[in-house]
């Protein structure tokens, strides 16, 4: 309701006099003027009482009730107390959490939602973001080709310069330890992160840092920031650490890029050399071995064979004593048999006059060795085979016919005169 409606505080009992009836809320607006009326009544009585009395007669005199006075002042100092314990409320976001200082001094640490402190100068608070994520970059600035070389030029344990950029990413795990024991906790990160990736690049050569030890460092450094942020009790909790570049300084990349390939090349070579030893000293081993393998069992054979020989001889030679012709007639058969076991065989007529018999024995060998591999096959099937071999000539005479090598002429004179000898 506005103050200036007639009803508020003047029902029907203002006589227009300026005084409040006895029932209601007082009318504050007549209050003020009252007090205004008062005040300067006062102030005039006092500049007329000096300046003289003429001017303090142009004015009736104004009674001043001391009751109105104080009651307008209580009220504003009750104002100004609800004002001031309403200034101790204070909303703590779902992200946030709260610190709350008496005298300075921390009190206490609240969570989310609407909250209620001392006001000021008693208690007073702080309101700390501990879910955000927070950035840190170090040897650029926004962007890779804004370089800080101050930051980014590192010194490695084989005494080359690199240039590295990374980030950090980090938040806070202990909003206490932030807020007293960090007055600048962006620059503490840094100059925390710059220390941390120097000892690391200062203890492991160049190429290890900028090319498969990348990631290692990363994981590295991250560990060492978080450990000297614990002892320093910062409240801050390292994220991750990204390798945004790291490369040789501008200057000598040229010469660095023909190192690299070089290396390369020597690397690749030292792979091709490596493939072709693999492919042939198995090989050249497995060869030496097989001929080793062959080499033993031909020994073992030829001993065997030369032990077998000598027992056979000294075997042969008993029963040679015992028997001469015997044997004799024995070891000239056993060599016609193998002899004649490797040959090709005919017959043929040497006493008759009549046509010559042609009769291979090794053919109808075969066809009755067909003939028993496959006794399920139709009659006229294995019959081609022997019929191919009948004779085409009928034989003539009573003696049967004495077999031959067709390859050996002197078989068949010795066979001859052994006939003549027989007759």
């Amino acid at each position: 309701m506005s103050l200036n409606d007639p009803q508020w505080g003047n029902r029907g009992g203002d006589d227009g006099g300026g005084r409040r009836p006895s029932q209601g809320p007082p009318d504050l607006e007549q209050l003020w003027r009252d007090l205004n009326r008062r005040l300067s009544g006062i102030f005039d009585r006092r500049r007329g009482g000096r300046q003289g009395g003429d001017r303090g007669g142009d004015r009736p005199p104004v009674e001043f009730n001391p009751r109105f006075l104080g009651g307008g002042i209580g009220l504003l100092i009750s104002m100004v107390i609800v004002a001031w314990l309403a200034s101790g409320f204070y909303i703590v976001d779902a992200s946030q959490r709260g610190i709350v200082l008496q005298f300075g001094r921390y009190r206490e640490t609240t969570d989310p939602g609407l909250r209620w402190r001392l006001p000021y100068p008693i208690q007073s608070h702080e309101l700390v973001n501990v879910s955000g994520v927070r950035t840190v970059e170090i040897g650029y600035r926004g962007s890779e080709k804004n370089k800080v070389l101050k930051e980014a030029l590192m010194l490695t344990d084989d005494e080359n310069i690199i240039n590295i950029q990374f980030a950090v990413q980090w938040f806070l795990n202990d909003p206490v330890d932030y807020v007293f024991n960090n007055r600048h906790p962006d620059e503490s990160v840094m100059q925390v992160a710059e220390t941390a990736i120097r000892e690391i690049v200062g203890k492991n050569k160049m190429d290890f840092v900028l090319y498969e030890g990348r990631e290692q460092v990363a994981v590295l450094a991250a560990k060492l920031m978080q450990e000297i942020l614990d002892r320093y009790q910062t409240g801050i909790l390292i994220s991750k650490v990204t390798m945004q570049n790291a490369q040789p300084p501008e200057q000598v990349q040229a010469s660095f890029d023909d190192a690299v390939k070089a290396s390369q090349d020597r690397e690749r070579q030292k792979n091709e050399g490596q493939a072709y030893a693999n492919d042939v000293i198995p090989r050249a081993r497995g060869t030496a071995a097989r001929l080793l393998e062959e080499a033993e069992g031909y020994r073992k054979r030829v001993v065997a064979t030369a032990e077998g020989d000598a027992s056979r001889y000294r075997q042969i030679q008993v029963e040679y004593a015992r028997a001469p012709e015997v044997t004799r007639s024995r070891m000239y058969l056993d060599t016609m048999q193998q002899i004649y076991a490797n040959t090709t065989k005919i017959l043929v007529d040497t006493k008759g006059q009549g046509n010559l018999l042609y009769l291979p024995l090794d053919r109808l060998m075969q066809a009755a060795g067909a003939v028993t591999a496959a006794p399920g096959a139709p009659a006229q099937e294995a019959a081609a085979p022997a019929a191919a071999a009948r004779p085409s000539a009928p034989v003539s005479g009573d003696v049967p016919p004495q077999v031959v090598d067709k390859t050996d002429v002197r078989s068949r004179d010795t066979l001859r005169q052994r006939d003549r000898e027989s007759r």
